[in-house]
């Protein structure tokens, strides 16, 4: 069964979806029994032929045991001004993808494993929209490399890719990665009808937002205008200002990004 065969008869168990919340303490015990009935149908489904009848079921039952997981990833988009349905029923394709890639033999448990394939859904679901700010298309399309090589990696590493790792995959240099990365805060498109993010009141439409400050725009002029100074700078140094500053890493993961203390990236910051 394809992804798409998969999707459409799967989208419409989402329709009346509750409102997504984080898993709670009191339901450690059922996500324990989710994950060990995954782990068994994941085996009867590897063990069935590809025309069985019972391997669609199983694949469904799999979808089906899984949405949860869906609605907690996208809750975390619900200030992205759509609807949530739409929202966690994109979801679902990435999570139809990553049950028929995933091998319960690599010692994965499936939602971490399912988890960036989802989200990377998602995101890509929010860029088939435009640009708020003006990007060059140079940075447009590097952003878009960079999210797709980001996904493959992180299905193939198991956790997120490192700056040099993305640099090596798609031939660019480091700070053309961090550049790539900074351009992201620039990208999001809503109706100017749709109304205001909870978190600002409610109240209104975006519309009637127009003319604020654009810190994302702000952002990259600081970053154009900074590369004469930074290019004075040891590649090192650079290398840490950028992540800092510019990729909003934390001293811990610069250190372990750059292979030295959290106390050597804070003296050289």
């Amino acid at each position: 069964m394809s992804v798409d065969q998969g999707s459409s008869k799967v989208l419409t168990l989402v329709k009346s979806a509750p409102a997504p919340t984080a898993p709670v303490a009191s339901d450690r015990s059922e996500a324990i029994d989710t994950r060990t009935l995954s782990r068994s149908l994941f085996l009867r489904l590897a063990a069935l032929d590809a025309d069985s009848p019972e391997r669609a079921y199983v694949r469904d039952t799999l979808i089906e045991l899984n949405l949860p997981l869906v609605r907690y990833a996208a809750a975390r988009f619900r200030s992205r001004n759509e609807p949530m349905e739409d929202i966690v029923q994109v979801g679902t394709i990435g999570l139809i993808k990553a049950i028929d890639r995933f091998d319960c033999e690599r010692g994965v448990e499936f939602p971490t494993f399912a988890m960036p394939t989802v989200v990377g859904e998602i995101k890509r679901f929010f860029r088939d929209t435009s640009w708020s700010v003006r990007v060059p298309r140079r940075l447009q399309e590097l952003r878009l490399a960079l999210t797709k090589a980001s996904d493959e990696l992180a299905q193939k590493l198991d956790r997120s890719p490192t700056v040099p790792e993305l640099a090596a995959v798609l031939g660019v240099s480091e700070e053309d990665v961090v550049d790539g990365l900074a351009v992201g805060n620039a990208y999001t498109a809503s109706s100017l009808d749709s109304p205001s993010p909870e978190d600002e009141g409610g109240e209104g439409s975006l519309a009637d937002r127009l003319g604020y400050e654009d810190t994302a725009l702000e952002g990259v002029e600081y970053r154009e205008s900074l590369k004469p100074l930074l290019a004075k700078l040891p590649p090192r140094e650079r290398q840490i200002i950028m992540l800092r500053f510019f990729a909003n890493m934390t001293q811990s993961q610069i250190g372990e990004e750059v292979g030295i203390s959290q106390m050597h990236v804070s003296r050289l910051l």
